[in-house]
C-alpha cells in the first residue's frame, strides 16, 4: 500500500493543499476510507505545529462517532511503539478540552469546538493509528496495555484501532465496492463444543466459540459484518458493554460463556465438513455491540484461554425472515425506536401512497436497500432523507437535520404522524435534487469553502432558505408553504434555478457575517457548530429578507418578487420540533 499511496498523493489536490507527505497520507485516508470530499478533508486535517499529536479529526454524525486520527507514513516494514504513545498522549489531553484548545493550533482549536458538541451528544470516540508498516512485538505489547487502560477508564471512554498495512488494504478494497460485499468465512469448530440440528426446516448450529477467534471475524471494524443488524455499534460506554469489558479483564473471564446471552448469525448457505464450518453470506444480526467491545480488547483477548462465547448460526436465505430474526433477537440492549422505524405503520403507509401515486418511483424504507433498476431515479426517495427534508421545511429546523437519531426518536411523532401527501414528498425531492447540483467540487453556486466542507448537512439550510423566500415574500413569516405548490409555481415561472442560487447566496452571507462577528469578539468560530444552532437560522432569514427587499431595484426583480407570493390557504403553521 505504501507505494500505491505514495503514487496517488502526487495528484494535484494533495500537492496543492497539504505541505508534506504525512499530511497527504492522512488526507488520502480521509478521502478514500472515510469518503470525505475534498473540502471536508481539508477541514478535518489538524496536523502541523502544536497539533498535540492529533493529525485529523472526523466528526461523523451518521454513525455518531468522533475519529481522532494519527498517521505514520513510512516505507519501513515495521514501526515501534512511539506512535502508540502519541495516541495515548492525545487521549490524555482530550480529557481536558479547555487546556487542549488553549495550546493547540488554529485548525485544532476550530475542530475541538465540534468535538465538544459531539461529546455532549454522547458520540463514541474512536482513535485510529494509521501506518503503512506493521507494529513490532514490543509495540503490540504496548497496544495491549493501552487498550486495557482505555477500556477501564470511566472519564473518557474510547476505543483504539490500528489501521496497519493489511487493514489499510482491506478497507481500501471494501471502499471500492459499490455495495457491501457478501462475507464468506471459514470457521474451525472445536470437537464436542457444537451441535448441528434442523429446526423448522432450517439448518442450525449452536457452538461455543473461543473469544480469540471472534476478533478474526471480517467486517467488525467497518461494520459490514452487521449489515443485516437493526443497528450498528452504540459505542463502548453503555452498561452492557462496560460489563463485557469488565469480565474480559477480570479473573472471571472463563465464565464469559455463562454471563453472555450469545451471538446470533445468519448466512445464505452453510456447510459443515467434520469440524470445518463454511459460511456464505455471513452476517451477525445480534451481537454487534459485543463483538465491537471484544475487538476493542483484542490484545487481552488474544491471550485468554478456555474463554468462550455462544454462537447460533442459522441458514436463512430469505431476506424478510432474516429481518424478523434481527429485530426479535435485539432486546438484551434496548432497541431505540429509530432502529425499527422502517416497519412503522405510518412509514409503510407513506410508502404505499407514494408508490401508488408514482408508479415509476420507489420509497426506500430500510438502510442499505436499493431501488429496482427499472425505477426512475428522480422519483426515488429515502426515508432518512425525507425525515431531514421534513424537519428542514415543515419544522423550519435544518440545524437538527444532521441528527438521524433525533429525527427518528425524539421528533418522529411530530414529523410522521400525518397523512402526508406524496405530491409534497416528491416536491421536496425535486427541490433537493436542484440543490445538490451545486454541492460538487466545481462549486457552481460559489459557496463559501466552509459550507462545502459541510456537505452532509448544510444543503438542508439551503432548502430552509428557499421556503423562507416564499414565506417572507407572501408576508406569512410564522407559517410554511406547501412544497408542491411552491415548486410547481417556481417551475411555471421559470425561477427554480434562480431561487436555488439566491438561497445559496443567503447561506454565504449568513456564515460570513457570523464568522466576522466571532472574530471581532475574539472568539473561535466553528462552522460545523454554527450550523447546528438556532442562531444560524436568524442569519439566513435576515439575508433572505434583505434580498427580497432589494429585488425591486433590479431589472426583472419586481416580477421575481411577485412570483414568490403564494395564497394564504397554501400555508400552514410550522410543525413543532424544539
Amino acid at each position: 500500500m505504501y507505494e500505491k499511496i505514495k503514487e496517488e498523493i502526487k495528484q494535484t489536490y494533495y500537492q496543492q493543499n497539504f505541505s508534506n507527505d504525512g499530511q497527504r497520507f492522512v488526507a488520502w485516508y480521509l478521502r478514500n476510507i472515510h469518503l470525505r470530499d475534498p473540502n471536508q478533508a481539508k477541514y478535518d486535517i489538524t496536523d502541523g505545529a502544536d497539533d498535540k499529536q492529533i493529525d485529523a479529526i472526523v466528526v461523523d454524525d451518521n454513525s455518531s462517532a468522533v475519529y481522532i486520527i494519527q498517521g505514520k507514513f513510512i516505507g519501513a516494514a515495521s514501526v515501534d511503539a512511539e506512535p502508540l504513545r502519541e495516541v495515548l498522549s492525545s487521549w490524555v489531553q482530550l480529557k481536558d478540552l479547555v487546556k487542549l484548545q488553549e495550546g493547540g493550533n488554529e485548525k485544532l482549536k476550530r475542530r475541538l469546538v465540534d468535538v465538544s458538541k459531539a461529546l455532549e451528544d454522547e458520540y463514541e470516540v474512536v482513535f485510529e493509528l494509521l501506518t503503512t508498516a506493521n507494529l513490532t512485538e514490543s509495540a503490540l505489547k504496548d497496544l495491549k496495555r493501552f487498550q486495557e487502560e482505555l477500556a477501564k477508564n470511566e472519564e473518557l471512554t474510547a476505543s483504539l484501532n490500528i489501521v496497519d498495512n493489511e487493514e489499510l488494504k482491506r478497507r481500501y478494497d471494501l471502499a471500492l465496492e459499490r455495495e457491501s460485499p457478501a462475507i464468506n468465512f471459514t470457521l474451525e469448530l472445536e470437537p464436542n463444543k457444537y451441535v448441528s440440528m434442523e429446526v423448522a426446516g432450517t439448518h442450525s448450529i449452536t457452538a461455543a466459540i473461543p473469544l480469540k477467534k471472534c476478533i478474526k471475524f471480517p467486517g467488525i471494524k467497518d461494520g459490514t459484518l452487521f449489515r443485516k443488524n437493526v443497528r450498528q455499534s452504540l459505542g463502548l460506554n453503555n452498561r452492557v458493554n462496560k460489563s463485557i469489558k469488565s469480565t474480559i479483564y477480570s479473573d472471571r473471564h472463563r465464565d464469559f460463556f455463562f454471563y453472555h446471552n450469545g451471538i446470533t448469525a445468519i448466512c445464505n448457505k452453510m456447510e459443515l465438513d467434520i469440524n470445518t464450518l463454511n459460511l456464505n453470506g455471513f452476517s451477525v444480526v445480534n451481537g454487534c455491540q459485543s463483538l465491537n467491545t471484544i475487538l476493542s480488547c483484542s490484545e487481552r483477548v488474544k491471550n485468554l484461554e478456555d474463554t468462550y462465547i455462544m454462537f447460533r448460526f442459522y441458514e436463512i436465505p430469505q431476506r424478510d425472515r432474516a429481518e424478523k430474526i434481527s429485530i426479535s433477537t435485539n432486546f438484551q440492549t434496548a432497541v431505540k425506536p429509530r432502529d425499527l422505524r422502517s416497519n412503522d405503520k405510518r412509514v409503510l403507509n407513506l410508502k404505499r401512497l407514494f408508490e401508488q401515486k408514482y408508479s415509476q418511483g420507489y420509497f426506500i424504507t430500510k438502510r442499505g436497500e436499493e431501488s429496482p433498476p427499472s425505477k426512475d431515479r428522480k422519483y426515488v426517495i429515502d426515508l432518512v432523507d425525507l425525515g431531514k427534508y421534513l424537519i428542514s421545511w415543515h419544522s423550519q429546523r435544518p440545524n437538527i437535520a444532521y441528527s438521524e437519531s433525533k429525527i427518528f426518536d425524539k421528533y418522529f411523532e411530530q414529523l410522521f404522524k400525518r397523512e402526508y401527501k406524496p405530491e409534497n414528498i416528491q416536491a421536496l425531492n425535486f427541490w433537493m435534487q436542484e440543490i445538490k447540483k451545486g454541492w460538487i467540487p466545481e462549486n457552481p453556486f460559489g459557496l463559501n469553502e466552509s459550507l462545502l466542507a459541510m456537505k452532509a448537512y448544510a444543503p438542508y439550510h439551503q432548502l430552509y432558505a428557499i421556503s423562507q423566500f416564499f414565506t417572507i415574500a407572501s408576508n406569512y413569516p410564522d407559517r410554511v408553504p406547501a412544497p408542491k405548490v411552491s415548486y410547481e409555481q417556481a417551475k411555471e415561472k421559470g425561477i427554480v434555478d434562480q431561487l436555488v442560487n439566491m438561497a445559496a447566496s443567503c447561506l454565504n452571507v449568513a456564515i460570513e457575517e457570523a464568522a466576522s462577528e466571532q472574530s471581532t469578539s475574539g472568539k473561535i468560530f466553528s462552522p460545523q457548530n454554527w450550523v447546528k444552532t438556532k442562531s444560524c437560522l436568524s442569519k439566513i432569514k435576515t439575508s433572505v429578507r434583505t434580498q427580497i427587499q432589494m429585488l425591486p431595484n433590479f431589472p426583472g426583480g419586481k416580477e421575481l418578487k411577485e412570483s414568490l407570493i403564494i395564497p394564504a390557504e397554501i400555508f400552514e403553521y410550522r410543525w413543532e420540533a424544539d
